[in-house]
């Protein structure tokens, strides 16, 4: 072997592991098998296929509920427009089956008082946007068994009017739904209204008209559907304020 030779051998003897291997990797030793994978020290974001840093999928869930607000408060306000129109047709035709003096020109029954309703405040639309909807709710829960009080007293007195009773039905039913749905709005903005909502008194109601006779109950039929009308058109003139779109 030449000089030249024996000191390559060296060279390369120098560089070869030993037979228990290097410690360069974190207990790999020779013949153990593939060596674990480098570490790479900080790892940068994974990065979409456009370049940008993934999202964390938790990363809104502090994201502003102001779309789904909007979504329910123009949902009840359209609910409201269409339960306006409802409650004309229905007062329209209430009358046309009372006979007269209910149908004759001029004719305006009196605004008896009413159980656990009354008409909106002069002062109303002054109010907050929060406090109207509080009064509207609060009204709109006290018309459904008003309603119903209706329905009983004209099946007695108008017993063959079928589409009256079924829109008198259909109204407690609808004007329910819009009640709940102004609560989800009042709760949304966080402004739930205020106290369990008294006893309805539906039922006195209903036994002292029925031994008032038949004029009274005619009459607390037209004061309740004219009722069911300022209320709903009311709650669809608030709502209009918080609408998208809306008077600021």
């Amino acid at each position: 072997m030449s000089r030249r030779e024996g000191s390559l051998g060296k060279g390369l003897k120098g560089r070869m592991p030993s037979a228990r291997g290097e410690q360069g990797q974190k207990g790999w030793k020779l013949g153990s098998g593939s060596p674990p994978p480098l570490s790479r020290g900080r790892e940068r974001p994974e990065r979409g296929r456009t370049g940008q840093r993934c999202q964390d999928p938790q990363a809104d869930s502090s994201a502003s509920p102001l779309p789904h607000l909007e979504a329910k408060i123009q949902q009840t306000h359209s609910l409201a427009r269409l339960l306006t129109k409802y409650a004309e047709q229905l007062l329209q035709e209430y009358v046309q089956h009372q006979g007269d003096p209910f149908g004759l020109p001029g004719f305006s029954p009196p605004r008896l008082p009413v159980a656990d309703l009354s008409d909106p405040a002069p002062g109303h639309a002054g109010l907050p946007v929060p406090e109207r909807l509080r009064l509207d709710a609060a009204a709109l829960a006290a018309l459904p068994p008003l309603l119903d009080v209706v329905r009983r007293l004209q099946g007695e007195l108008n017993p063959l009017a079928l589409r009256l009773l079924g829109r008198l039905e259909d109204a407690a039913r609808q004007v329910r739904a819009l009640g709940a749905a102004v609560e989800a709005v009042l709760a949304a903005l966080g402004a739930e209204s205020r106290g369990p909502r008294p006893e309805p008194a539906a039922a006195a109601v209903a036994a002292a008209t029925a031994s008032a006779g038949v004029f009274p109950a005619k009459v607390l039929g037209f004061r309740v559907c004219g009722l069911y009308l300022e209320w709903v058109s009311r709650t669809e003139a608030d709502l209009g304020q918080l609408a998208p779109g809306g008077p600021a």
